[in-house]
């Protein structure tokens, strides 16, 4: 069995994991086998390559980090802004987390709430503590690429404009956050787990992690608007209630070490953010053996709950889908976005977002004055929640059940577009819809009723727009992907274009309400477009699905 090199260099702290009672060489055995497991879950986009070599199946989740390189470069201004350390590197950390946050919330609770190792190694002489161990040291070193792709350029200009020491402490501030935000989420599904159990207990989580996905963004603003800017200068005025902003911990580390301010509120806050994550790891190790133990309430499912169809959900049912077959599939992909736990885990979050960004825009526009919201035209920051459509079009081709898609090639399908149509509007009705009521009725509370001919209108564009970002990604059969693949896929570059049509929806909404009866005029033109573009998209061979 192949010795990695992260495993090399995680020998040198053996002693720091003995230290804290784990059986080092057990859980280096069981990453081993991890990290092998890892290089055989090759992509479906690659297995078509007859050329299989080594270096190609190793480096599948490496080449799906070049995007986190791309927002890395978005974040070299905060290095170039002078020697306010507080302030700029508090935006810095912010930023940081926030993408190593979401990406440990989307990708990687999955993975702190597998139950499988139970299963194989629970029945062995193992200690448990040490399989718990090296599931969290798992995560840290998909973490670690993570972190270094994200942040090498930018510490690369620190380390020219302001030497040695600030790269060395950025450094650490940036393992701790890393140790801290892995730790923190593990807390939280422990406390989680701790009160809840069986079918319960799989939605909680899904509410936990859109809560945490909401205290990101809503921190972020909390973080920005704790300076204010007087006269081209940088001002904050310490409050109690900073100290809960642990992006802050870390740029009052930078400030104290490169310009010596021995203010008290900057050591204290320095201090949150060494013995916290300390804490936090202390808890953890002894709060072990009860978090394996409760992991097991995931493995019961209960009793099937039957419900009871409504003659009001059959007729609005009948009036969104044309056909039987497209009304199976409806149903099919509903049960699956309601049930399918894996997806809800990457999906759920991203919903989360949705709903504060159009108002982070508002208050960032209006900052405190909102005394002209109500006759501006800011309603048009709710095309910021189409930003979900991309990602989750792309989820809809995996599953945890992949397996059972046999099942589509041998039912008597004769055309394939109630298949994918049904699907979409599944997607549509269930999720996206009952999120766009709900930022409608924030929107019309701010803005009036004036404004319900123009929310209509976006939500016809959102459908055009689940409509192009189908017929631009690879066709595949809903559900019949492996989620093992979706770490590693190559759509980035992808959904990054996509995400280019949002604007240019939201600058053709905005000239048309520059002209008289504008917004009724592209309200039937989206309508018209719409139509034109749906009944062709879905007309599809089986010759044209990706495998």
């Amino acid at each position: 069995m192949q010795d990695f090199r992260t495993l090399k260099l995680l020998d040198r702290f053996e002693k720091v994991f003995s230290t804290f009672g784990i059986d080092y060489k057990i859980m280096r055995k069981i990453l081993q086998v991890k990290l092998m497991m890892d290089r055989r879950r090759v992509p479906t986009i690659f297995t078509q390559n007859a050329k299989k070599n080594q270096e190609e199946d190793k480096n599948q989740y490496i080449k799906s980090l070049w995007i986190y390189v791309l927002f890395g470069l978005f974040m070299v201004p905060f290095m170039l802004m002078g020697e306010n350390y507080l302030f700029q590197m508090s935006l810095f950390f912010g930023i940081f987390t926030f993408f190593v946050m979401t990406s440990m919330i989307s990708d990687f609770s999955s993975v702190l709430l597998d139950i499988r190792d139970r299963n194989i190694l629970f029945p062995k002489p193992v200690d448990r503590k040490s399989i718990s161990a090296a599931k969290a040291v798992h995560i840290f070193i998909y973490i670690s690429f993570l972190t270094i792709a994200l942040v090498t350029i930018p510490l690369l200009v620190g380390l020219v404009i302001h030497g040695p020491l600030f790269l060395l402490v950025t450094i650490f501030n940036i393992i701790l956050i890393d140790i801290f935000v892995v730790v923190l989420t593990a807390l939280i599904y422990m406390f989680v787990l701790k009160f809840f159990d069986g079918e319960k207990l799989k939605d909680i989580i899904n509410y936990v992690q859109i809560g945490l996905s909401l205290a990101i963004m809503v921190g972020y603003q909390l973080l920005v608007r704790s300076f204010e800017f007087i006269d081209l200068t940088v001002a904050l005025e310490p409050r109690w209630w900073q100290g809960f902003i642990f992006p802050m911990w870390y740029g009052a580390n930078i400030e104290l070490v490169m310009n010596g301010h021995l203010v008290p509120f900057y050591v204290s806050l320095s201090l949150l953010g060494i013995l916290i994550p300390l804490i936090s790891i202390w808890l953890y190790t002894r709060l072990l053996p009860a978090f394996e133990q409760n992991l097991q309430k995931l493995s019961y499912h209960g009793k099937a709950k039957v419900k009871k169809r409504s003659k009001l959900g059959g007729a609005i049912l009948t009036f969104i889908c044309t056909s039987n077959e497209e009304k199976a599939f409806f149903r099919f992909a509903s049960l699956m976005m309601k049930n399918e736990r894996d997806f809800k885990l990457k999906v759920y979050p991203s919903l989360g977002f949705s709903i504060v960004i159009p108002f982070i825009f508002i208050m960032n526009g209006f900052n405190t004055d909102l005394s002209n919201l109500s006759t501006s035209k800011s309603y048009l920051t709710i095309y910021f929640s189409l930003i979900i459509i991309p990602t989750v079009m792309v989820m809809l081709k995996y599953s945890g059940k992949y397996k059972g898609a046999w099942i589509y090639k041998v039912t008597p399908i004769k055309q394939l577009k109630p298949m994918f149509s049904g699907t979409i509007k599944a997607f549509l009705v269930k999720l996206f819809f009952p999120l766009y009521i709900l930022l409608s009725l924030i929107m019309i509370a701010l803005f009036g009723v004036r404004i319900l001919p123009d929310l209509i209108t976006v939500f016809i564009n959102a459908c055009t727009y689940c409509v192009i970002c189908f017929m631009i990604l690879n066709k595949s059969i809903p559900f019949s992907a492996s989620f093992d693949t979706a770490n590693q896929n190559s759509n980035s570059g992808i959904l990054f274009m996509l995400m280019l049509f949002v604007p240019v929806f939201a600058g053709l909404h905005f000239v048309s309400t520059l002209i008289p009866f504008g917004s009724f005029i592209y309200l039937l033109v989206a309508f018209i477009v719409l139509l034109i573009v749906w009944k062709p998209a879905f007309n599809l061979t089986w010759e044209k699905i990706s495998d």
